[in-house]
């Protein structure tokens, strides 16, 4: 029995969830035998043996999935539409209200100050400290951008669809957290990365959102191509088998597990509290409270996500859009402070400003000239909540340095401090913290916090 073939052009494919519903659909056509779209060439090819399908029953086909039948023109790299720039300025306006309201509030200064060790209580609020702060601005900014993106590629899927991803995330989490919290409390830190292995993966983080941000935006057409789900061929394998889930539970759940490893101050905090244990059991439950405490804050996105709709939810992925790509570029240039390159900042005279401090409320102080006792050059700086103060030092080349460091706050990014280029990687503990080096080179000797957020550095002179 020979095979012919249709081939249509479609307008409006932007995803493999796209081609698995239009075949899924045309497949049910009366004579049609076998069905493939490919999303990247706006092509449908119907394969049939003998009576052809109806053409304007496939027409009808098409358009009740929300396509249309013809060629695509060819999308330029900018927009055409000035309604995408009113209505992402719209977005700016909005999110410049609400980041000075909240500014105005004080929520950037919230912070969680704890003497001592913690109680499995207080480990909970810390979690939930966690979830609306420093988590937020990392794991929260990678599920707000893609939770976004499928909410807006998908209008058709339920709220209980749309918030299914972030429940098997949240699972993820958990149970990485118990398990790999055990361990580190029995065996001791054996997984603790190197600053710059955490930097790579920050700016790997950092640059997936970066891309999620500027496709939901809408001003650049030819991103909306772009695609961070796997071949279609395997996305079945893997869960996707139905047109409304570009997603497999599989992956939700090992993204959330792996967010272990992502650098947070928080979780590094808590992570160093359940090594000092020494205990499988403890070390777990201090872990699982933990990431118990940041799912409040965290499904707040997927139920905000998930909710809108309507007219407005064209503003709130435009909105959600910009808010994915300021905590991309904060995360970029803090992954950028961890492996010890010099981030983008803004320079003015003997002052610079990076701005993920700018964001996150750091001060970045004048630069100041240390004193020399004993032979030693003495820098003297307190960490708390909100980072480093003074955080910019001179000092004389091949000198050695006595760095005296008073932490005041252990639950802060700023308590894990972060020397690339001498190869320190500390946490610091409450009261005085010393650290000595010399200086062998003119030029600059940056620090971080464990997320790069926080920073300074000393200037080397002859």
């Amino acid at each position: 029995m020979s095979h012919k073939i249709i081939k249509l052009n479609i307008q409006g494919m932007h995803c493999r969830s796209c081609e698995i519903l239009l075949e899924r659909s045309i497949s049910q056509v009366e004579g049609v035998n076998k069905v493939r779209a490919k999303f990247k060439s706006g092509l449908v090819e119907i394969q049939y043996s003998n009576n052809q399908p109806d053409s304007e029953i496939l027409r009808q086909v098409v358009e009740k999935n929300g396509y249309r039948l013809g060629k695509e023109d060819k999308k330029s790299f900018l927009s055409k539409n000035p309604n995408d720039y009113i209505d992402l300025a719209m977005a700016g306006a909005i999110f410049l209200l609400i980041y000075f309201l909240l500014e105005l509030l004080g929520v950037f200064d919230f912070s969680l100050d704890v003497s001592g060790a913690p109680s499995f209580f207080t480990v909970l609020l810390v979690g939930l400290t966690a979830g609306i702060s420093t988590c937020m601005a990392l794991v929260g900014g990678l599920i707000l951008g893609l939770s976004a993106r499928y909410a807006e590629v998908h209008p058709e899927a339920t709220r209980v669809q749309k918030f299914k991803p972030h429940l098997f995330f949240n699972f993820g989490r958990l149970t990485s957290y118990a398990l790999l919290g055990g361990l580190i409390g029995l065996v001791g830190s054996v997984l603790r990365l190197s600053s710059s292995l955490l930097g790579g993966l920050t700016i790997i983080v950092g640059i997936v959102m970066l891309l999620l941000g500027l496709k939901l935006i809408e001003i650049f057409p030819r991103l909306s191509n772009t695609s961070f789900v796997l071949p279609k061929s395997i996305s079945r394998i893997f869960g996707l088998r139905q047109e409304s889930k570009e997603y497999s539970h599989r992956g939700s759940f090992i993204t959330g597990a792996l967010t272990f490893f992502l650098p947070c101050g928080f979780t590094q905090s808590m992570q160093l509290y359940a090594v000092s244990t020494g205990s499988f059991l403890q070390g777990a439950l201090i872990m699982f409270l933990f990431a118990l405490g940041t799912m409040p804050g965290l499904l707040g996105i997927g139920g905000l996500t998930s909710a809108v709709k309507g007219v407005f939810a064209r503003y709130f992925f435009r909105f959600a859009g910009l808010v994915v790509i300021i905590l991309a570029w904060v995360n970029i240039s803090g992954g950028y402070n961890l492996m010890g390159f010099t981030p983008i900042s803004f320079q003015s005279n003997n002052t610079s400003t990076d701005l993920n401090q700018t964001l996150t409320g750091g001060k970045t102080s004048a630069v100041v000239d240390v004193k020399t006792e004993g032979g030693k050059q003495i820098a003297i700086m307190e960490q708390n909540r909100s980072g480093y103060q003074p955080n910019s030092f001179v000092v004389k080349k091949g000198v050695p340095v006595k760095w005296v460091i008073n932490s005041t706050n252990n639950y802060s990014c700023a308590s894990y401090l972060v020397v690339p280029s001498l190869g320190i990687s500390k946490a610091l503990s409450m009261g005085e913290n010393i650290i000595e080096f010399t200086p062998t080179e003119v030029g600059e000797i940056r620090f971080t916090c464990s997320m790069g957020m926080y920073s300074g550095f000393f200037r080397v002179i002859n």
